[in-house]
């Protein structure tokens, strides 16, 4: 039975294995308070601003990043977050003072809503593609047949670098990473298995490293979780992430000239018959649209304006569909009741949500203009993967061609925090998996335009020194 005392444990891992710092004050926050800001003024979030959400590369200043996608989740948990501390606070009762949950669940959310895509690579979920395609073709070569450690790179993926990032990574002066609280480490863990626990039918990704199991299980005991149950907040924050991606991608797509609001309305009128939820904002949306018919706007500005309305009308819609799902399982929750498919599959807003997902992939991601590009990310990962192997395999024991000039000039180009957990004597993981991890981590904390160019400066020297 889960507990809403422990679920929201303000606790810190440097504060259980270490001396606290008595000179650390929280200036009238709560801890939880405490880690959005951390989040927020860390280096890999500043990252997000060029990384693709959809349009990898696009010049239109109008069409969002992994950033700006980011802060919307956040604020669209925060949001949630707030409606229900004030308007249902029964729901997490055994827990600490009023004061308490309507601080710290709210500040919660919005955490694990900003970093949620924090260890996302380049180019989207083209990057988790291009880094797991890669292990796989060189899967012999990297891991030497130990199929244990190929597994988690095989199955690479953004969330667990997340996990890995914010706990080990990003390094302040300890190897605490961001020493976020205990709870919101266990909110943040999208999926909570291993590779080991991968089920269609279930959990379908990892959550989480091998390199990082301890860390999770010492965050699990900390809360009251253990593998297979996630925190009942990071339904929320998936909930949002799935508004922000269907609603706001659409606009995006609007927004790129790939189709018309009035295309988007034809599509759901098709695909949304008899939909409560659809039929409502549709209505509410087209009133509006009409009333812009009136006015002097040109056809853009017509197109810009309702889809706008359109937009908040369906997150409105939507966010009250979450809020009235979580409450009514809120209970099943804390006896390990698991929704697999999320909160929102089974709100009244699924069908909606999930045919504005379709519209999204129909008209926005499988359009050729996006197609090329995520090609070309494909390629410029895949290649850039192959000459940085050349420095880190066989750093260790310096073998290989890591010891030759190319070798040891790749290897400095590679985040120097990175390098030192990699050679660092504590880690006792197997070279094979150190070796893919190192390359992992490097590839996904670059940004869009950064591969790119290191990609174009490598390029000649490879072709010269390694072919």
């Amino acid at each position: 039975m889960l507990n809403w005392n422990l679920l929201l444990n303000e606790g810190r891992r440097k504060d259980r294995l270490k001396t606290k710092d008595i000179s650390a004050t929280a200036n009238g926050r709560f801890e939880i308070e405490r880690d959005y800001d951390r989040i927020l003024f860390s280096a890999p979030t500043r990252r997000l601003a060029d990384k693709t959400q959809v349009f990898p590369l696009d010049k239109n200043d109008s069409v969002r990043t992994r950033l700006t996608h980011s802060h919307e989740v956040a604020t669209l948990a925060r949001s949630i977050g707030l409606r229900l501390v004030y308007e249902n606070i029964a729901l997490f009762k055994s827990a600490k003072s009023a004061e308490f949950l309507q601080r710290s669940i709210p500040a919660l959310l919005a955490a694990i809503g900003l970093v949620h895509d924090l260890g996302n690579p380049p180019f989207g979920h083209q990057g988790e593609y291009a880094i797991r395609n890669w292990f796989k073709k060189h899967e012999d070569e990297v891991f030497s047949g130990d199929s244990e450690a190929a597994r988690d790179f095989l199955n690479f993926d953004g969330n667990a670098q997340t996990v890995r990032l914010v706990t080990k990574l990003q390094i302040l002066n300890d190897q605490f990473g961001l020493n976020l609280t205990y709870a919101t480490i266990a909110a943040l863990i999208k999926y909570p298995v291993s590779t080991k626990s991968i089920h269609t039918d279930r959990w379908k990704k990892q959550g989480f490293f091998k390199s990082e199991e301890k860390i999770v299980d010492e965050v699990w005991g900390e809360t009251g979780l253990s593998e297979g149950v996630r925190h009942p907040l990071t339904y929320i924050m998936e909930a949002c992430d799935d508004i922000a991606y269907s609603v706001l991608d659409a606009e995006d797509t609007v927004k790129k000239g790939l189709a018309s609001y009035y295309d988007l309305i034809r599509y759901l009128e098709k695909n949304c018959v008899d939909d409560e939820v659809a039929i409502s904002v549709i209505a509410s949306a087209r009133a509006h649209s009409t009333e812009f018919e009136k006015g002097s706007l040109s056809p853009q500005e017509l197109n810009d304006c309702s889809m706008q309305m359109f937009r908040v009308h369906a997150i409105t819609a939507m966010v009250q569909a979450v809020v009235e799902k979580f409450s009514m399982v809120a209970d099943s929750f804390l006896v390990g009741d698991q929704i697999y498919k999320g909160v929102m599959s089974v709100s009244k807003a699924a069908k909606f949500c999930s045919v504005l997902k379709n519209f999204d992939m129909a008209y926005g991601f499988k359009h050729k203009s996006v197609l090329e590009l995520e090609l070309r990310g494909n390629n410029y990962i895949e290649e850039t993967m192959d000459m940085l192997w050349v420095g880190v395999h066989g750093r260790l024991n310096k073998k290989f061609k890591s010891e030759t000039p190319f070798g040891k000039y790749v290897y400095s180009r590679i985040s120097e925090s990175y390098r030192r957990i990699f050679d660092d004597p504590k880690n006792d993981l197997s070279v094979g998996y150190k070796e893919a991890q190192l390359l992992a981590d490097a590839i996904s904390g670059m940004t869009d335009s950064y591969l790119v160019a290191l990609h174009a400066e490598l390029k000649p020297l490879y072709d010269r020194h390694c072919a």
